[in-house]
């Protein structure tokens, strides 16, 4: 089916154009979300009699997405969540949970404009890539950690995926000696 787009959209076109999509794309996203017009001749006519209107609104939903882009760039946000000691997390991190840490500093973001393919499952600081609008996308630190003090160890630099960095022991100086009590024996005797 053939649209002409009311926006940018990534990977399609730009506004204006004229391109051939598949049919459901068309029936199930573009058109129901105002994003394109079926190309026939009134459509473009409608579109060059609207074009200034949709170019200034373009511009304003832009200028908007670059102030949240500004106020958000350099932002590091914290999600604590339980991990084991190789820094393997019991659960995930999702695009839902990235979304509810910006909301807690205020910021509004869609889940539809969080960038995350694959769900984080590991401590440590992550960059997420944010499509604020179709011409700007701005990338945010989330600091995925078992506490908020070691939170704030990551942020620094260190690494807390060794039994060093959370319990303060050096895995590399443990001897058999430190987990077995040489003086035991093996097997314990019955009285019977």
């Amino acid at each position: 089916m053939d649209v002409i787009l009311l926006e940018r959209i990534a990977k399609l076109g730009q506004m204006g154009e004229t391109v051939k999509v598949r049919d459901g794309f068309a029936r199930n996203y573009l058109l129901p979300l105002g994003k394109a017009l079926r190309a026939n001749e009134a459509n473009k006519k409608r579109f060059e009699s609207e074009r200034a209107t949709l170019e200034a609104r373009n511009l304003e939903r832009k200028s908007e997405a670059q102030t949240v882009a500004e106020k958000l760039d350099g932002k590091s946000f914290v999600i604590v969540r339980s991990a084991g000691e190789t820094g393997q997390l019991y659960g995930s991190v999702a695009a839902r949970d990235v979304i509810e840490a910006l909301a807690a500093e205020g910021f509004n973001v869609g889940r539809n404009q969080v960038e995350l393919n694959t769900p984080i499952k590991a401590i440590g600081l992550h960059k997420v890539v944010l499509h604020l609008h179709a011409e700007v996308e701005i990338s945010v630190e989330v600091n995925v950690a078992r506490s908020a003090e070691e939170a704030e160890r990551q942020s620094k630099g260190e690494s807390l995926t060794s039994a060093d960095a959370i319990y303060g022991v050096d895995e590399d100086a443990l001897t058999a000696a430190d987990f077995f009590d040489p003086e035991a024996d093996g097997v314990e005797e019955d009285d019977a």
